[in-house]
């Protein structure tokens, strides 16, 4: 079984995925709001896992909530939290229930979240994830036994940060993940487009689907923030004055027209394959993000 998203990848068409951050707690109603909004609008949802080390409902749990709502999801997995027996195990189990995308992180160090003296396992990083997944797919694991029934077949992916400085050490990892099996890129938060151009560039030789990560910008102490505490985020300073120049209460609309524009721009030019909005709690409004675009379904 091929999953949609993958057959989207391949068609060639310009790609709109989102993100979904499961609630810290078993209260769904939002995320299931979000997902109903959402379903129809993106070819995938991605559900993150325990994002900046912040507990929450998994992201494994997410991602069948979206499944069973009629939407597609793209799991998320870090190495922090699991060995690889769990791993793989996770892996099998959304294999079985039709959750076949799969976006794989080393993981952010856990001194960065609320439990801050849990022990990080990263018994793999995002790279041997990856050649995990294509080791499952032929119908092994990595202890070298047979798996029982057919072998799953996955969409896996990766991610990169293309403003990163210096760059150098990101173009390693990226080719090093494009080698162990990725089919598609995520990329961190972009700002400066001149900078993207220049990373498709050489991004471009390699086989692989990329996917422009699109942070909604809400406030000027909020990309201030992220500009100081995010490695590989840069707002470019007169994107803060636009966002701080909107009248009071425009902030968030101002944000909305500055990714909106961002995203058409990417489009108009081909930059890449399609990008992926980051509304950070506010899902909400990634329709009028896509409205802003000119990409409204």
């Amino acid at each position: 079984m091929i999953s949609s998203f993958k057959k989207a990848l391949d068609s060639g068409k310009f790609i709109i995925t989102c993100e979904l951050a499961p609630p810290k707690g078993i209260n769904l109603d939002k995320t299931a709001h979000h997902i109903d909004l959402l379903k129809d609008k993106v070819h995938a949802m991605n559900l993150t896992d325990h994002q900046s080390s912040v507990m929450r409902f998994p992201s494994l749990g997410g991602a069948l909530l979206v499944k069973e709502m009629g939407g597609e999801p793209i799991l998320q997995m870090t190495c922090r939290d699991r060995n690889r027996l769990a791993l793989q195990a996770d892996l099998l189990f959304a294999a079985s229930r039709g959750i076949l995308n799969v976006l794989c992180l080393t993981g952010d160090s856990v001194m960065l979240g609320d439990h801050k003296t849990a022990k990080g396992v990263f018994d793999l990083d995002s790279s041997q994830l990856l050649a995990t997944i294509r080791t499952l797919e032929k119908g092994k694991d990595l202890g070298g036994g047979d798996l029982d029934g057919y072998p799953p077949d996955f969409c896996a992916g990766a991610i990169v940060t293309p403003e990163a400085k210096p760059i150098e050490p990101q173009l390693i990892k990226f080719e090093k993940k494009i080698e162990a099996g990725a089919e598609f890129i995520q990329t961190q938060a972009v700002y400066d487009l001149d900078k993207m151009k220049a990373f498709m560039g050489y991004a471009r030789q390699f086989p692989v689907k990329i996917l422009a990560g699109i942070i909604l910008l809400t406030s000027a102490p909020m990309a201030r923030f992220m500009n100081k505490n995010i490695a590989g985020v840069n707002v470019p300073q007169a994107l803060i004055d636009e966002i701080a120049a909107a009248p009071k209460g425009g902030a968030i609309t101002k944000g909305i027209e500055i990714a909106g524009r961002m995203i058409k721009r990417i489009h108009e030019e081909k930059m890449c394959d399609g990008v992926h909005i980051m509304a950070i709690g506010k899902e909400e409004l990634v329709p009028e993000i896509m409205a802003a675009a000119g990409l409204t379904p």
